[in-house]
């Protein structure tokens, strides 16, 4: 039994993530009704608002559904949200058996969903494949638990480790096929974040091309109101959310434009914390770090990063004043650093992304 529903509960894992970045701030979550040892229905939540995981596979089970065992990656539901309880569906359609990977922290469910199912007589098994389950919807558990979202940091680099020349040039450290997983993974992001000075030396977009299933608000942390009016960022406003944050500078052509100005207090620069504080208060489930190197050092600094892309290509720039990745105070003895709990490496047309999740991070 242990093995087949660890089988089941797998695919059902696999299904949930097709609803990245189409579901957030909800948690991606993925349904399989399995009955006398085969699959007679599956489905996922495909869109924030739209049916959950249950119903949609559920609805696909029909009448097989009855007496079946359903697997779902997350408790199901037991309020009114944007949708009917799935509970509801779960005991109208007769389910014989329901497990689910993880409990739903989510403070409206949180075992009241297992609880009612189990007081109208269908037994519920937590606790299968739940480390994945975690992983899989970290950001979201981020979210809840602390009231900011999940941090992405992203980077490209040469192999000694430089994100630009000692003059500063930097288009392109990383290949074509780099830049368009970069693309993707911005389409996908609530956020992408960069300081000032990326601004003044690229004049970045930071759009997704081709757009995916998200627009992601463009924030420049820019404590003095340095952005320039007519910037792309700035031309750009009034298509695709952008915010401005500041320590109290109040750039009025700005929000001519159509920028959204936010001024926080930070001794001299926007706290990372205050504005995760404040971009959690905005629902944003993942927000994409991109630089440049003191930014990435102010997240850094606040133990803020909760996981890398970073995209090594196979050259060599050198000198002591390019510069690196990751700037700030930084840590004072190795045993600080942060580490990854777990990471993977791909090859990418010749770049090389290490991808991983900083331990600590939300998760199992």
């Amino acid at each position: 039994m242990a093995t087949d529903d660890r089988h089941w509960m797998t695919r059902a894992l696999e299904l949930a993530e097709r609803g990245r970045g189409h579901v957030e701030p909800n948690p991606l979550v993925g349904a399989v009704v399995v009955r006398d040892g085969r699959l007679v229905g599956e489905g996922w939540h495909q869109r924030f608002g739209g049916p959950h995981a249950e119903v949609n596979a559920l609805a696909a089970a029909g009448e097989a559904a009855r007496g079946a065992t359903l697997y779902v990656t997350l408790e199901p539901c037991c309020h009114h949200g944007k949708t009917p309880p799935c509970t509801d569906a779960v005991l109208r359609a007769g389910v014989g058996r329901v497990v689910a990977a993880m409990p739903d922290p989510f403070p409206q469910v949180a075992g009241k969903g297992a609880e009612l199912l189990r007081a109208a007589g269908v037994p519920v098994d937590l606790g299968t494949c739940e480390a994945a389950a975690r992983r899989l919807n970290a950001p979201y558990l981020k979210l809840l638990a602390t009231g900011r979202p999940y941090v992405h940091a992203k980077w490209a680099m040469t192999l000694d480790g430089k994100i630009a020349t000692r003059t500063g040039d930097s288009r392109w450290v990383s290949n074509e096929a780099s830049r368009r997983r970069v693309h993707e993974l911005r389409g996908r992001m609530d956020a992408v974040l960069v300081g000032v000075g990326t601004v003044l030396a690229d004049d970045p977009l930071l759009t997704a091309r081709p757009p995916g299933p998200r627009t992601a608000a463009r924030v420049v942390l820019d404590s003095r109101g340095r952005t320039p009016p007519g910037c792309r960022l700035a031309a750009t406003a009034r298509d695709v959310p952008t915010l401005v944050v500041t320590a109290g500078a109040e750039p009025a052509a700005l929000r001519a434009a159509g920028c959204e100005v936010l001024a926080l207090a930070g001794g001299g620069r926007p706290s990372a914390d205050a504005l995760l504080a404040e971009l959690g208060r905005r629902r944003m489930t993942n927000v994409l770090v991109e630089g440049g190197a003191e930014v990435l050092g102010s997240f850094l600094d606040a133990r803020a990063i909760d996981e890398v892309h970073v995209f090594v290509a196979p050259k060599l720039a050198g000198g002591r004043e390019a510069l690196t990745p990751v700037g700030g105070r930084g840590v004072e003895r190795i045993a600080e650093a942060l580490p990854l709990a777990e990471w993977r490496v791909e090859v990418i047309e010749g770049d090389v992304l290490l991808h991983g999740r900083v331990a600590g991070a939300a998760g199992p």
